[in-house]
């Protein structure tokens, strides 16, 4: 089979997903283009460069609607000929539009693609799209569906999970990412965001909070707890599905969970013989990718079954796995992960993860690809793991390997 490498990745900053936020004023399509015309330029593309673009984006609804991927071909400068793909699978969207890419390749249709994705959610608001399994209460009742800080809590509950635990974790993910920052860690990657004029408005991630500890996280309440218990009482409808638990203890807050940003990421896979028409260097290889349905009530346990099909499909152990991407949508689920597999908290995120620096949905799973890539040459370790829990129960993963 064909291999799928990983040519270049690039990232815009994340900005604050609100209105006083340095990217409020640039739309979906717009940060998109910037990243699409980065990876043209940093390449020498020309022409009919890559088969497609495929772009992750979750709330398709308003100026993220329609084809967003296409438009943002459109808007960038790369050729008219190269078409669009939009996808969603929730937060994975980023990653699985990578991981698509590179099965297409592999297969042998077409020798390079652009794929990453964005999500601009200061403007489109998450969950403004009326997602089914939420409004529909045919399907709501059956899945037993709660909201995601809910089936955070739930897993802090069933493995045991303590407020300090999370906080800690957050901690040490601002802790890290000013480490990363401070180092120049994600110069290689990241791109200023410029507005309509070509000024720079944004250099590098806004949500950070660096000066966090432990104190002031501790004076937060927790997020999710009024939703639960009182109205309109989802831990009754938490517990219906898992009797074993006495109650649902509530620890989760916007400190140690992903914060509310602006963001895009690209990355450009290709083919042997593309690296070799255009005279670039591939710089890793797709080693795997997989995907997986968990349940949808827990909803965020999915990195740890998808891990484990990920590394059975390539004959991997864990142990064969030198550094670790795992989406910090809650501290809880990062916190599972490492239990589940017996993984040192050295080898996670070591350059903190989305509760320091933010989750922009659509893009996040391109996001860590690229930062897991920079890391490994950084640190010069050979093999890492990407992966990311899903809304209404899902997991994927992505293995990539330093060339």
């Amino acid at each position: 089979m064909t291999e799928a490498y990983i040519y270049d990745a690039v990232r815009t900053p994340r900005g604050k997903g609100r209105k006083d936020g340095a990217l409020h004023e640039v739309t979906s399509v717009r940060l998109s283009s910037q990243v699409l015309n980065a990876l043209q330029e940093r390449n020498g593309l020309e022409g009919h460069a890559v088969e497609d673009v495929i772009w992750g984006n979750v709330t398709q609804v308003a100026e993220q609607g329609g084809c967003l991927a296409r438009t943002a071909v459109l808007a960038s400068n790369l050729d008219q000929s190269i078409p669009g793909l939009a996808i969603n699978r929730f937060c994975a969207s980023g990653m699985e539009a990578v991981n698509l890419a590179a099965n297409q390749i592999k297969g042998g249709a077409g020798e390079a693609y652009i794929a990453g994705g964005v999500e601009m959610m200061g403007r489109v608001a998450m969950g403004s799209d009326g997602a089914a399994i939420a409004v529909d209460p045919s399907v709501a009742m059956d899945t037993y569906f709660v909201p995601q800080g809910i089936s955070a809590d739930i897993i802090a509950t069933e493995y045991g999970f303590s407020r300090d635990d999370a906080d800690a974790l957050a901690v040490e993910s601002q802790r890290r990412a000013k480490a990363a920052w401070d180092d120049n860690r994600f110069a290689k990657s990241v791109i200023t965001v410029r507005d309509q004029n070509g000024i720079a408005i944004l250099d590098h991630d806004e949500y950070m909070r660096p000066g966090t500890d432990m104190q002031a996280l501790g004076s937060l309440k927790a997020s999710f707890k009024e939703m639960g218990e009182v109205m309109p009482g989802f831990d009754k409808v938490a517990l219906m599905k898992y009797p074993h638990l006495e109650r649902i203890n509530h620890i989760h807050h916007a400190g140690n969970s992903s914060g509310i940003v602006d963001g895009s990421a690209g990355v450009l896979i290709g083919n042997k013989e593309f690296g070799e028409k255009w005279g670039l260097k591939p710089r890793a290889r797709i080693r795997a990718t997989a995907k997986i349905g968990t349940d949808p009530t827990i909803m965020l346990t999915g990195p740890v079954p998808v891990t484990e099909k990920i590394l059975k499909d390539s004959g991997m152990s864990i142990n064969d796995i030198d550094l670790f991407e795992v989406n910090e949508a809650f501290a809880s689920v990062v916190l599972r992960f490492m239990q589940a597999f017996d993984v040192d908290d050295s080898k996670v995120n070591v350059n903190g993860g989305s509760i320091a620096m933010g989750h922009p949905l659509g893009a996040t799973g391109a996001i860590i690809i690229g930062t897991l890539l920079d890391e490994l040459e950084r640190s010069g370790k050979g093999t890492g793991l990407a992966t990311l829990c899903i809304a209404s129960g899902m997991g994927a993963a992505t293995i990539i390997e330093r060339i």
